[in-house]
């Protein structure tokens, strides 16, 4: 379990050493690790990491990573969006009401256009100006971009090619869902698994699973898992069985597993208990902590059930 910014630590792994990387890397959706980022950086981060995969990948090794496909992020560009929720509307006066009236009333002000109407001044300049902003008047608007396509690419550049692409379908996150009610877009209630492979001979060993492991997931487009309910050691946890579906499937026994963004250390663990060999790396010292302390945890318990 290495302290530092993988970009420099996986400088130093052996190369064709690492059977299976799976990761997940910071969203870029405002976590407390990714503030004073920039969407540039956030970019350069990933194409940089993935980059440094080629080198270490065992030829016909996977790299996995696991992220929210759609992403969102604050683009002082992008047009306001004008979305008023009609059932919330303190007056039900519409513009096309108001336009009518004006029409027929051209020498009417606004306050006698709101007189006629039976409703306030504010309502007749809200209606006439556009100012039923989404997000607050004076807001920048959250823009919306599709990630996969981006990490293809970046792939591709590296040498690498998509190879498989899962869902992990989890219960819906209602609390970071914040225009569930404002807007016709979904609450998150899935991620993506982008598979990449290194060009080489990929054996393929279906005892790796037993015939309904098979059936119910090992061959399936969607996972459905549940996702971590607490995160009390770090605030972006996926779930260990994910990771250890995803090392099972991908890696064989002994085989060693990476994951340059540690975090608390779950994909380490769940390589522990498949019997799998792992490298992680992570730059918070706070992380890098727990994850060196629950790592030890389990090796004492393997070694206590082995005796």
């Amino acid at each position: 379990m290495f302290l530092g910014d993988c970009r420099e630590v996986m400088r130093s792994i052996e190369p064709d050493s690492i059977d299976l990387s799976f990761w997940s890397p910071p969203y870029f959706v405002g976590k407390e690790y990714e503030l004073g980022i920039s969407f540039e950086e956030w970019k350069n981060l990933l194409e940089e990491v993935i980059k440094r995969h080629f080198d270490i990948l065992i030829p016909g090794g996977f790299m996995a990573i696991n992220i929210a496909n759609i992403l969102c992020f604050q683009d002082p560009l992008m047009p306001r969006i004008q979305a008023p929720n009609v059932r919330l509307l303190r007056s039900s006066i519409t513009k096309e009401q108001i336009l009518e009236a004006k029409e027929k009333h051209p020498e009417y002000n606004r306050d006698q256009i709101a007189k006629l109407l039976g409703c306030s001044e504010q309502t007749i300049d809200r209606r006439l100006n556009g100012n039923n902003i989404r997000g607050g008047k004076y807001n920048i608007q959250t823009r919306v971009k599709l990630v996969g396509g981006m990490l293809e690419e970046f792939a591709l550049k590296a040498g690498m090619y998509l190879y498989d692409h899962r869902v992990w379908a989890k219960d819906p996150t209602w609390a970071n869902s914040q225009w569930h009610s404002s807007s016709y877009r979904a609450v998150s209630e899935f991620e993506d698994l982008y598979i990449f492979w290194k060009p080489g001979e990929t054996k393929i060993d279906r005892h790796r699973l037993t015939s309904k492991e098979w059936s119910e997931w090992g061959s399936r487009g969607i996972w459905y898992i549940r996702s971590v309910h607490r995160n009390d050691d770090h605030p972006a946890k996926f779930p260990k069985l994910l990771a250890k579906q995803v090392i099972r499937l991908l890696s064989k026994e002994n085989g060693v597993v990476l994951d340059p963004f540690a975090g608390s250390g779950t994909t380490c663990l769940a390589a522990i208990e498949t019997g799998r060999k792992y490298i992680g790396i992570e730059k918070d010292p706070k992380y890098h902590k727990i994850a060196t302390k629950q790592i030890s945890e389990s090796d004492d318990l393997l070694l206590i059930s082995d005796v």
